[in-house]
């Protein structure tokens, strides 16, 4: 019954109530008439009931002697000396700076609420080519679903049938749509521009990219920065020396108005607001661009980071191999032949290299052979009959082992392209060397720009990698990255962390698979990509992109410090009104009245430096 009380009492209906009353009684303090009740009682009743009941609570409950402890006092004690209209003032003026605060956090919490509403209710569910709608609930894995133009896709899953574009934006901040097609990936709250498409589930509601995008900002939402904390005890702390300066003052002066006038101004209302604000603004912001801060710690330790080490596959390249570089050595056959007659040879198989290359092959258009007596040797390659004529895909040892020589010019070819961090394939025909196919891991666009931007802004950067020392310094050359080491376990990704941080340094790693796990979780913050990052790279993370842009680092980096600057200079602003104010009351140039306004005028101030970081352009 009296939290409910306290609850109804405050917001902003009562709020302005009690503000009413309040300038009744200043109009009756201005011209000196007097009433039987000052309707400052009214103010303190409405705005002042909240507060005493939260430092009580926080005081029994918590065992937290909190800032509101220090204000409710203030209060009373503005009340025992008969000025009514200060005790008032100051409960008003705090219950605005609460509301403040809460306008603040609402505001930031509004991408949220957008990704909430955009969870679908119902999907229409494909059983034997018949439509029906069903409940979101009632959806199971591998359920065929059919998108209409200008529906919101259901569920994470597949395109069965059709071709469409898709606006992402919600998932990855990308501006335009997307073209899909069959076998692409969609995401569940992501709207279906043009086509109509069916798709086949991968995850459940409840499961699905939009989800979880939704659990980790609420969850972020809830969690504290260290500075954060700092700022709760020094709230406590603050209360007893407040006390302290109070007594002293009336002792001194024997004036009890200044001891009154020390407790108002001495709130700490304006430091305790400097941090969590300041936070909430800037993880509302990152959410807009498709980045996840799942804590304040996270966003507070990034702005700290000096050194960020990259893992490569995946993280500073797309993940998918390609053929850069078809190489005919046999005269009459054509660069464009050779990769057909690769893929038709490498049809059957499953090896990776072999499936870029029928990839590729099939994107030429033109029809690709059969083969038959396909053999398959692992760890050297394969064997295959097209057009009645052997075809030989691998290293070139396999090659030499089944008779065919490798010429100098080949060798030459070969030592540049693996010099430049490619898997290659030498290829034979009939007993003849015919040429080489190189294959490469894509890097993702603008990586270099994004690497020299981190550098500008004085941060090392670091390759950590599973792959050959070869390719990676090949890699780390072509987009500015200093500092290599190669051919790392898990284990050893988690030494190279340790290590960076064993020089005094504060390292931010950033992944996508399970193999970077166990090094996201080592370093002193880390980061996800979150769109084909694994799920276990993506929880162990701090922090996600949920559209796999890793162009976006030096905006998070930019926001980070921007962010501390701000909590600094809210904290160093409420101090300095504090320590003035505190000064100017023991030395009688403020009363409780005056003394309220600019103590309360500093919290405002604090909150809305904070909301700013909101719509900052960063």
């Amino acid at each position: 019954m009296l939290k409910r009380l306290s609850d109804f009492l405050f917001g902003w209906k009562m709020t302005v109530v009690s503000g009413v009353f309040l300038a009744a009684s200043l109009v009756l303090l201005l011209t000196g008439a007097k009433l039987a009740v000052d309707p400052a009682w009214v103010t303190v009743l409405i705005s002042g009931y909240p507060l005493l009941y939260l430092a009580i609570s926080r005081l029994i409950r918590q065992r937290w002697i909190s800032s509101a402890l220090l204000i409710t006092i203030a209060m009373i004690a503005s009340i025992i000396i008969g000025e009514l209209f200060a005790a008032g003032e100051v409960a008003f003026i705090m219950a605005i700076g609460a509301l403040l605060e809460d306008m603040t956090v609402e505001k930031a919490k509004k991408g949220i609420h957008n990704l909430m509403k955009l969870t679908p209710r119902q999907a229409r569910r494909l059983i034997d080519g018949t439509e029906e709608l069903v409940p979101i609930e009632e959806i199971h894995l591998g359920d065929l679903l059919r998108v209409l133009p200008g529906e919101v896709i259901p569920t994470d899953g597949v395109v069965f049938a059709g071709n469409t574009s898709v606006d992402q934006s919600v998932m990855t901040g990308e501006s335009l749509p997307v073209d899909k097609a069959i076998d692409d990936t969609v995401f569940c709250g992501t709207m279906n521009c043009f086509g109509s498409v069916d798709i086949k589930t991968t995850q459940l509601s409840k499961d699905s990219s939009l989800q979880k995008m939704i659990d980790m900002v609420a969850e972020a939402e809830n969690k504290k920065a260290p500075m954060q904390r700092i700022v709760d005890k020094w709230a406590t702390w603050l209360v007893p020396i407040a006390l302290a300066i109070a007594v002293i003052a009336y002792v001194i002066t024997k004036d009890v108005v200044r001891a009154v006038t020390v407790l108002v101004v001495f709130c700490p209302c304006a430091l305790a607001l400097a941090t969590p604000t300041s936070i909430i603004a800037a993880i509302g912001q990152a959410t807009k661009h498709g980045v996840i801060i799942k804590s304040g710690e996270a966003l507070e330790n990034m702005g700290k980071a000096d050194t960020i080490a990259f893992d490569k596959t995946g993280t500073l390249t797309k993940g998918n191999l390609t053929v850069s570089d078809t190489i005919s050595l046999l005269s009459g056959l054509s660069e464009s032949d050779l990769l057909l007659l690769t893929a038709a040879a490498e049809a059957r198989s499953e090896h990776p290299l072999g499936k870029a290359i029928l990839s590729q092959a099939k994107q030429t258009g033109e029809s690709i052979a059969e083969s038959d007596d396909f053999t398959m040797i692992p760890g050297k390659g394969v064997m295959a009959n097209v057009h009645g004529e052997t075809v030989l895909c691998g290293s070139s040892t396999f090659l030499t082992e089944n008779g065919v020589t490798i010429t100098k010019p080949a060798l030459t070819e070969l030592e540049a392209l693996q010099g430049q961090g490619k898997a290659v394939i030498l290829v034979a025909k009939a007993g003849q060397l015919a040429g080489l196919i190189a294959l490469s891991d894509t890097l993702r666009p603008a990586v270099k720009d994004m690497v020299g931007q981190l550098t500008s802004m004085g941060v090392k950067t670091v390759l950590l990698t599973g792959d050959n020392a070869r390719t990676a310094t090949y890699l780390s050359k072509q987009v500015g990255i200093t500092e290599v080491k190669a051919d790392l376990l898990p284990g050893d990704k988690v030494s190279a962390v340790v290590a960076l941080q064993a020089q005094g340094r504060k390292v931010c790693m950033i992944g996508d698979g399970v193999n970077d796990a166990p090094a996201l979780k080592t370093a002193n913050v880390s980061v996800a990509m979150g769109g084909m990052g694994s799920d276990i790279a993506i929880e162990a993370a701090d922090i996600a992109l949920m559209g796999d842009d890793i162009n976006k680092i030096p905006y998070l980096k930019q926001l980070s410090n921007t962010t501390l600057r701000t909590i600094k200079t809210n904290i160093t602003v409420s101090m300095c009104i504090n320590f003035v104010a505190v000064t100017l009351s023991v030395l009688g140039l403020l009363n409780p009245v005056t003394g309220a306004l600019v103590h309360n005028a500093g919290s405002v101030l604090v909150v809305l430096n904070a909301a700013m970081l909101y719509q900052k352009k960063i």
